[in-house]
């Protein structure tokens, strides 16, 4: 199977900069060759601020920025579990940013919609002829299909054989899938409308909590932390109440809650596996930033 783009280990592409230095970018990093070709630990300042630099770091945030976009679509394709054509995934193939994220992401081929988990696997390459994959079987097969599904996580059946085999051919992904915490209603009970488990986490400062929304990638409105998720043919939306006082007075979580595009509160039975999994790894997420107690602690 031929490497892909984000398999590259090719030489920097230096760029002729002031003095005779040489810049280039390195994994996200300006690096720089002195006069004599000998590679410096250090960018010097006077190189770092000329044009050149400038130019080179300007480069640095927009691809920063672009990898950004390609993750944070990647995932909403896996969030909203529909397949997606092959004739898109070929065309951004070629573009590292986006390879980088695709490659070992567990697959699977899908037709009307509906992915076949015996035609699944990691992704390691897109032709014009198939998509390569590496089954749990360790083989490699050609897939000839129309449309690929990234399946959530929590929709992975073997996810467990998927890990280990990873760990065993030393894939690593891009987009955080394996890994990636999964919650299941198990032992929620039915009738159930809420979730009391992240409740009264203690922040010093209702400040607090929204940077670490903001950090976490969550939005945030009307004292909720929020979650929306696609899934079954409608947006469900999960909700964690973060506090709506002044920025400045001290907060505490409440409950987890999940509405539909009507606003009405839903069962928890009436939830789907993806929308009450991320809204679960919402919650558990901002309350672990909490403020813990010396006793909490010793217990």
């Amino acid at each position: 199977m031929s490497a892909s783009p984000a398999d590259s280990n090719a030489e920097p592409h230096w760029i002729p900069a002031e003095d005779g230095y040489q810049l280039a970018l390195e994994d996200g990093k300006l690096v720089c060759l002195n006069a004599k070709g000998k590679r410096l630990k250090s960018v010097p300042k006077k190189v770092k601020v000329g044009e050149t630099g400038q130019q080179l770091e300007a480069l640095k945030d927009f691809l920063a920025e672009h990898e950004l976009e390609c993750l944070q679509t990647v995932e909403t394709w896996m969030l909203r579990s529909l397949p997606v054509p092959r004739k898109v995934l070929g065309s951004v193939w070629p573009d590292p940013a986006w390879s980088g994220i695709l490659k070992n992401a567990v697959v699977a081929a899908a037709k009307n919609g509906v992915p076949d988990e015996e035609a699944a696997g990691f992704l390691r390459d897109i032709r014009e002829d198939g998509v390569g994959v590496v089954n749990l079987d360790g083989e490699t097969l050609w897939l000839d299909t129309e449309e690929l599904a990234i399946p959530h996580p929590i929709l992975l059946p073997d996810i467990d054989d998927y890990r280990e085999l990873a760990t065993e051919l030393g894939f690593e992904q891009g987009l955080q899938q394996l890994f990636r915490e999964v919650h299941a209603a198990e032992g929620v009970e039915a009738d159930a409308t809420s979730l009391d488990a992240y409740q009264d986490g203690k922040f010093e400062a209702l400040g607090h909590i929204l940077s670490h929304c903001r950090r976490l990638g969550y939005r945030t409105r009307g004292g909720f932390a929020i979650c929306p998720v696609w899934e079954g043919g409608q947006v469900v939306e999960a909700r964690y109440w973060i506090g709506a006082d002044d920025p400045e007075s001290e907060a505490w979580t409440g409950d987890l809650n999940f509405v539909d595009k009507t606003e009405s509160n839903l069962k928890i039975s009436e939830v789907g596996p993806v929308a009450f999994s991320e809204g679960v790894r919402m919650a558990a997420a901002i309350y672990a930033r909490r403020v813990v107690e010396k006793d909490e602690e010793d217990n």
